[in-house]
């Protein structure tokens, strides 16, 4: 969803992070998207919608810790909590 600038302030004042869109987000490797997406029981395009989550997943190579803080993300989203 597109938000005009009224509408981020709002938000904004309301506490309320924004995220970019997927559409918007550097290109993801189509085979690196296809295992996250399979490490948490989804498909790629739902996993496209948690932006945060496939922006993270740029930054791992060779970033043990941000690795480890990814599981606790796919396992919610497998659970269907996230």
């Amino acid at each position: 969803m597109s938000w005009d600038p009224f509408q981020r302030a709002v938000l904004a004042e309301l506490g309320y992070a924004l995220y970019r869109p997927a559409a918007t987000l550097p290109a993801l490797d189509a085979d690196m998207l296809a295992r996250l997406a399979r490490a948490a029981a989804a498909t790629p395009d739902v996993l496209q919608q948690h932006a945060d989550l496939v922006a993270a997943s740029l930054r791992l190579r060779g970033d043990a810790a941000g690795k480890r803080a990814l599981w606790p993300r796919l396992r919610a989203l497998r659970r269907g909590l996230a």
